[in-house]
C-alpha cells in the first residue's frame, strides 16, 4: 500500500482530478474502477471521485509498488529547467507573497510563459523560486504546478500575478476573467496629449504576423477592447501617460494609442520611425516603453480574502526615470508621477 497526504496547495479540487494528475499514466476508466473496488480510498473510506479534497486528506493506493511507480509521474518531473530559469533570469522582484499567491515585477525582455519548448520564462523562474524555498517538491509538482496567471508581452515590464496553490490560481483566474482587477500601465507616447480619454473598438488578430488590426466598435468579428488614458506629464513632443486596461487583448494599448496618432515610444510594430529613432539615440530604447505599474484588487477576493481591497505598485524601470529626468515635461497637477 502507498499513502499520500493532500498538500494545502492542492486542497479544494475534486478527488478524481487529483488522481488524474497523480496517476499520470493511468486512464480515468482505470481510476474509477480502482475507486469502485476500494483499491483507492480517501481517508480510509470508499470514494466516488466527486469529493472536494481538504489539506491533510489521506489517499491510499492498494497497488504493488511496481504498479504504483508505473502510473505516477513524480520521477519523470525534471527540475533542471526550473533551477536554470531561477539562476539565469535576473532582476525579477517579489512585490507580495502569501501562502496562495505571489506578485512579481518582471523586467522587459522576459517571457511571462514559454512560447516554445526551448524558451525560458518567468513561469519556470517561479517554480524554481518555490523549489529553492522548499515550498514545493518534485512530488507535489506531479500533481499541481504553480503558474503565472496573467501575461505581459516579452518587452512589457511590470506586475505579474502568480498562483502558488490551486486555490490561489483559481481565484486569480476568476478575478481576471470577470475583470474585477483594475490594471494600470504607464508609457510614453508621441505628441502632446493633455486631456484624458476613453477608447473603444474591436481588435482582429493576425497570428501569422503577430500583429493586430483595430476596427470600429460596430465592425463584425474581432474582440471588444476598452482603454482609458490620463496624461501624467507632457510637452509638445512627448506625453507620459497612465492607462487603465479594461480588457486585456494582444497589443491592445499599443494598437489603440497608435490609432489616435499617439504611438508608443520604442514601438517598432505600430509606432513612428523618427520618434523611435530619437529615443534609441538618446536613451538606448530598443522596445516599446510600456510598464504594468499598478494592480488594484476588488473589495471581495473570495478565496483569497487577504487580497481584498489591496493595491500593489511596481517601481518605474530605470529607463523611464532617465527619460522623465531628461525631458522638460509639464506635470499634471492632478496626477503626480508614480
Amino acid at each position: 500500500m502507498q499513502t499520500v497526504f493532500v498538500p494545502a496547495g492542492q486542497a479544494g479540487q475534486r478527488f478524481d482530478k487529483f488522481l488524474n494528475r497523480h496517476l499520470h499514466s493511468a486512464g480515468m476508466g482505470f481510476i474509477y474502477k480502482m475507486l469502485r473496488k476500494k483499491n483507492i480510498t480517501l481517508n480510509g473510506k470508499k470514494a466516488e471521485g466527486k469529493e472536494l479534497l481538504q489539506a491533510g486528506d489521506r489517499v491510499s493506493f492498494f497497488f504493488s509498488e511496481e504498479t504504483y511507480r508505473k502510473f505516477t509521474r513524480a520521477e519523470t518531473v525534471m527540475l533542471t529547467p526550473y533551477h536554470k530559469a531561477y539562476e539565469t533570469l535576473k532582476g525579477i522582484q517579489v512585490l507580495y507573497e502569501d501562502g496562495d499567491v505571489l506578485l512579481l515585477d518582471k523586467p522587459s525582455g522576459y517571457l511571462s510563459q514559454k512560447a516554445g519548448k526551448s524558451d525560458v520564462s518567468v513561469n519556470e523562474w517561479l517554480i524554481g523560486y518555490l523549489l529553492i524555498k522548499k515550498e514545493i517538491t518534485k512530488e507535489t509538482l506531479s500533481v499541481f504546478r504553480p503558474s503565472v496567471c496573467n501575461r505581459l508581452d516579452r518587452n512589457t515590464s511590470g506586475i505579474l500575478l502568480c498562483g502558488k496553490t490551486l486555490a490561489g490560481s483559481r481565484e486569480l483566474n476568476r478575478l481576471i476573467k470577470t475583470r474585477a482587477i483594475h490594471k494600470f500601465y504607464q508609457l510614453f507616447v508621441k505628441g502632446e496629449l493633455a486631456t484624458p480619454g476613453l477608447l473603444e473598438g474591436t481588435l482582429l488578430k493576425d497570428s501569422h504576423h503577430n500583429k493586430v488590426r483595430l476596427q470600429d466598435l460596430d465592425a463584425e468579428g474581432g474582440s471588444y477592447i476598452k482603454t482609458a488614458y490620463k496624461p501624467v506629464a507632457w510637452n509638445e513632443r512627448i506625453t507620459f501617460l497612465e492607462v487603465e486596461l479594461f480588457t486585456g487583448k494582444t497589443h491592445q494599448i499599443r494598437a489603440h494609442m497608435a490609432s489616435i496618432g499617439h504611438p508608443l515610444a520604442g514601438d517598432y510594430k505600430y509606432g513612428d520611425a523618427a520618434f523611435n529613432h530619437y529615443f534609441r539615440e538618446k536613451y538606448k530604447v530598443k522596445d516599446q516603453l510600456l510598464h504594468a505599474i499598478r494592480i488594484e484588487f476588488p473589495s471581495d477576493c473570495g478565496a483569497c480574502p487577504q487580497l481584498s481591497g489591496k493595491i500593489f505598485t511596481a517601481s518605474l524601470p530605470d529607463v523611464f526615470e532617465r527619460i522623465l529626468a531628461g525631458e522638460s515635461l509639464k506635470v499634471n497637477s492632478e496626477k503626480k508621477t508614480e
